[in-house]
């Protein structure tokens, strides 16, 4: 088996955040999917466990935070500086908060960042790593 990652979440409106994570794209899988959690697949790799209060608190009795708080912030690359545009443009239309930190355009990376209806924070990203400079590279 290949490696992955499973980033689960918190939400508390499980058939609106599968309905946000179409719009941004990715696709429902429903062989782990039931009324308490979907699981959203962004790349053969990549899955987004969408998991009801209920479900999360199965897993862990820590508290679930505040939409306004960020503990992590989840990136994933995109073909494009476009689709990383209408990505941030499906995220605010389909109950997200688009733009929550400054666009970073640096030539050769553009990246732009966005809430879900959860408050989770992700950044849709580009990247030419042809561009990027060998002699003073980004901190």
């Amino acid at each position: 088996m290949h490696k992955q990652i499973f980033v689960n979440l918190p939400v508390t409106d499980l058939k609106a955040s599968m309905a946000f994570y179409a719009a941004i794209g990715f696709t429902n899988n429903p062989a782990f999917s039931d009324e308490t959690a979907a699981c959203m697949v962004w790349s053969e790799a990549i899955y987004v466990m969408l998991l009801t209060h209920a479900k999360w608190r199965t897993f862990t009795t820590r508290a679930i935070p505040q939409p306004t708080s960020s503990e992590v912030m989840l990136a994933v690359s995109c073909e494009s500086r476009e689709a990383v545009d209408a990505m941030n443009t499906a995220a605010a239309a389909s109950g997200g908060v688009s733009d929550v930190n400054p666009i970073q355009d640096l030539g050769f990376m553009y990246a732009r960042e966005f809430t879900d209806p959860d408050g989770h924070v992700w950044e849709a990203v580009w990247m030419d790593p042809a561009a990027i400079p060998h002699e003073n590279p980004p901190r």
